[in-house]
This record gives C-alpha cells, sequence and structure tokens, in this order.
C-alpha cells in the first residue's frame, strides 16, 4: 500500500495543477474514499498549505489565488519523455503506483507552458504503450528492495510461495530484474536450489537486504537470460522451422517463446517444443520473411489453415496458397521456479 505521505503530496499536486476540483473526482484520483481526503486535507492546512473549501453541487477544494510552490524545470523534451514514461508505468502491474504517477503528472501539468502541456495532453489521451497487460500485480517496495539488493551486490533474503501454494524461505542473489508478458521476474542465484532460478515478483511473500556480499557474472544479461529461459521451458510438442533469413531478423521478429535459433546453410534453424500448434503457426505467419515446418507434420498443417483463413479473410480463393511450399508468415531449458 502506498505510503499516506506520497497521496498526501499528490493532492496537493493535483490542486496546484488545476483552478479548482470537486471532492469525489479528487479522492478517485489519489485512490481513496471522501473521508480520508478530508484528513489529507486537514494535513496540508497544518502544514501552512491554504486551500479553500467550496460546498454545494458545484464546489470542491482549491489553493488560495497565488499560492504555489517553487516549480521544477523541465525542457520540452524533459516533459515529452517523462510522460511517456508515465503512461508506459500505468501498464508495469505495480500495486499502489497510481497516485504517484498522478502526482507526477500533475507537476507537469503545474510547469509547463501552455504549448508543450497541449502536446503532453495529447500523448496522455492517445498513445497506447504495449508494455503487455498487467497479469500479476508486483509489490512496488518488493521492487525497491530487489533492485537495491542487486545494484549493491548484497544477498536478499526471500520468503516465496511456489505454484503449489509451498511457502519457502530462501537466499537469492539477485542479477537484474525484468517486466514481460505481464509479469515481473526477478533473475539470479538462488542458494536453496544451488543455481541460476528465475522467480516471479507476485510469488515473492517477503524479502530483505542481507550484509552477504556477492559478484554478479561479468557481462550477464537478465533479459537474454529470461528469453532463453522461456523459449526452452519443455513442452509437450517439438517443433523444428527453417527461417530464410538472417539470424540478427529472426531474433528481432520471433517471439521470445518459440524456441531458440541457431545458423544454418541457407539460413536459421528454429527449434522449440509448443503446446498449443495453432498459436505457434499464426505466430509463425506474421514473420515478414519465407519459413518451412521441418517437424511436425501437424504443423504443417496448422499453417496451412491458417494460411487458408487469412486468404478466406482478403478474399483470397482456397488455392491461394500451397502448403507444401516454404511459406511468408507473419509457439517456450532454463528453469522456472
Amino acid at each position: 500500500m502506498s505510503h499516506p505521505t506520497t497521496r498526501v503530496l499528490a493532492v496537493l499536486e493535483i490542486l496546484q495543477s488545476q483552478a479548482q476540483i470537486g471532492g469525489a473526482e479528487l479522492a478517485a484520483r489519489v485512490g481513496v474514499d471522501r473521508r480520508t481526503l478530508r484528513r489529507y486535507i486537514a494535513m496540508l492546512e497544518e502544514m501552512g498549505i491554504p486551500i479553500t473549501t467550496e460546498q454545494g453541487r458545484y464546489g470542491g477544494y482549491r489553493l488560495v489565488p497565488g499560492y504555489k510552490l517553487p516549480p521544477m524545470m523541465f525542457t520540452d523534451e524533459e516533459a515529452q519523455a517523462l510522460s511517456l514514461g508515465l503512461i508506459a508505468a500505468r501498464g508495469l502491474g505495480l500495486a499502489d503506483a497510481a497516485p504517484a504517477i498522478e502526482s507526477v503528472q500533475a507537476k507537469l501539468d503545474r510547469v509547463l507552458p501552455s504549448a508543450p502541456r497541449r502536446t503532453i495532453s495529447a500523448l496522455r489521451e492517445s498513445v497506447a504503450l504495449q508494455t503487455g497487460d498487467a497479469r500479476a500485480s508486483a509489490d512496488a517496495r518488493l521492487l525497491r528492495v530487489l533492485s537495491e539488493s542487486a545494484q549493491a551486490r548484497r544477498t536478499a533474503a526471500l520468503r516465496y510461495r511456489a505454484a503449489d501454494g509451498t511457502l519457502t524461505s530462501r537466499d537469492f542473489d539477485p542479477y537484474g530484474l525484468v517486466f514481460r508478458s505481464g509479469r515481473w521476474y526477478v533473475v539470479g542465484h538462488c542458494y536453496l536450489r544451488a543455481g541460476l532460478r528465475t522467480l516471479r515478483l507476485d510469488r515473492v511473500a517477503h524479502a530483505e537486504v542481507t550484509p552477504r556480499a556477492f559478484e554478479r557474472p561479468e557481462g550477464f544479461d537478465a533479459v537474454a537470460y529470461l528469453d532463453r529461459a522461456m523459449a526452452t521451458l519443455p513442452r509437450a510438442i517439438p517443433v523444428e522451422v527453417m527461417l530464410f533469413t538472417d539470424p540478427q531478423c529472426a531474433r528481432r521478429e520471433l517471439h521470445p517463446t518459440m524456441g531458440i535459433t541457431g545458423e544454418a546453410e541457407g539460413g536459421v534453424l528454429l527449434r522449440g517444443s509448443a503446446s498449443d500448434l495453432d498459436w505457434y503457426a499464426r505466430e509463425l505467419m506474421r514473420l515478414p520473411f519465407r519459413f518451412a515446418v521441418r517437424e511436425p507434420g501437424a504443423l504443417r498443417v496448422a499453417v496451412a489453415e491458417a494460411a487458408l483463413a487469412l486468404a478466406a479473410e482478403h478474399g483470397g480463393g482456397p488455392a491461394a496458397r500451397s502448403p507444401k511450399a516454404p511459406l511468408r508468415g507473419a509457439g517456450r531449458s532454463r528453469k522456472l521456479d
């Protein structure tokens, strides 16, 4: 839960950015009920902030005219970068982050001249970033503790709940944190499992930094490790596909869970496994280069059916594409706890 001070400051910033705002709207933006909002208003007044309360249907809260805190100054480019960052932050699944985001947005609205403020408003209303909808909420405090642990190279003591609900205690050296496919993960060395592991933050019940120091492997890339871990998770059906492109393009275009790639004569060989061949076929059809399914045969059938469906959708006939020819298209061994 957000600290009350964060919410009180958010109230102040919103009041500074607007001439007047209704109590219901202000409470909703900060994420509290009306009674709590009145308590926050009283706290601000005790701090010497002059707030006027207007009763009635068109009433609300406003600062005494002329009262302003010294503004923070941003260039237009800095303000735009911050606004885009806030748009992204709203989709990162951090519990109780909304008041802090609203507070920062209100600061931007307060300090910017009218022209860049219009640009920021347009960005806020029209831009959507595909960060992936958060599928599990992560505690912002855990993110702070584990990032500080990683930066300081100090082991973290965790209580972790496995998929079956079992709660274990373990020491963990966090090498990096990654937001991927709607979830936060921490990658590092697990002393309980005696090896590299990837843990989901929404399953971490508690974390604290210990005095024990650790060394992070030179050049360790948490994102690359997680991608490989996801790509090599064992699934029911082995898959092998020849991609007629270069390795860099293949890595850029492939969904990370489809498998791992290696150079081969004439292109790139994709090896992976799948539990849903229809999904894997659709992902292949999105690739911007030709490919040929080596195995399994059922995937070739799924690709052919996807091609026919796509042709029908765009007005083509059933013979629009031969399933035997290499197709142009548009699918998860590291261990995850």
